[in-house]
């Protein structure tokens, strides 16, 4: 005959699953929630989004302005050595900014910089022209005008009727004498 569980221990196995069901359950109801999945599908549209941005910026934008600016080369391939490496070509130097950085040498990669730069304003105006679209057809404001309050000089939203900062009132009615 098989050695038999003792009460004791069925009842901690069965706490046991218990436990592991509750947390099993409550992942699924968190993972499933509407928050959570409209959270998911709001990162990976933002990635595709700045990936399209990005092939913009570097396939589109940046060779027509390397080819009006006197640049020689792309824009992002342009660098400039700080310090050489131990095997710096004479004469001519480094051609690319990967021979340069596989030597060893310290270079300032301003030209990645500057695409990194364009990448970025073209992600963020492109954003903002799409958040301008959705506010026309929708009721629900996304970009927030802003003013500066008249007394304390913070910004406050450009629909208030009282500063959220000193609590002025901002239809000049505290600039009116006392009747």
């Amino acid at each position: 005959m098989p050695p038999r569980l003792e009460d004791d221990d069925d009842d901690l196995l069965d706490q046991g699953r218990r436990r592991a069901s509750r947390i099993l359950h409550g992942f699924i109801d968190f993972a499933f929630q509407g928050n959570v999945l409209e959270i998911a599908f709001g990162l990976i549209l933002a990635s595709m989004f700045t990936a399209v941005v990005t092939s913009l910026v570097s396939d589109i934008l940046l060779p027509p302005i390397s080819v009006i600016l006197p640049l020689n080369k792309n824009l992002e391939e342009k660098f400039a050595v700080l310090q050489s490496g131990p095997n710096r070509p004479d004469g001519t130097g480094y051609n690319t900014l990967k021979q340069a950085q596989e030597d060893g040498a310290v270079v300032m990669a301003y030209g990645f910089f500057l695409n990194r730069l364009v990448n970025f304003m073209g992600v963020g105006f492109s954003l903002y022209g799409l958040a301008s679209l959705y506010q026309c057809f929708s009721k629900d404001p996304i970009i927030k005008h802003t003013v500066k309050c008249k007394y304390c000089r913070k910004r406050i939203n450009e629909k208030s009727t009282r500063c959220i900062n000193c609590t002025s009132w901002q239809d000049g009615r505290e600039d009116r004498p006392f009747r």
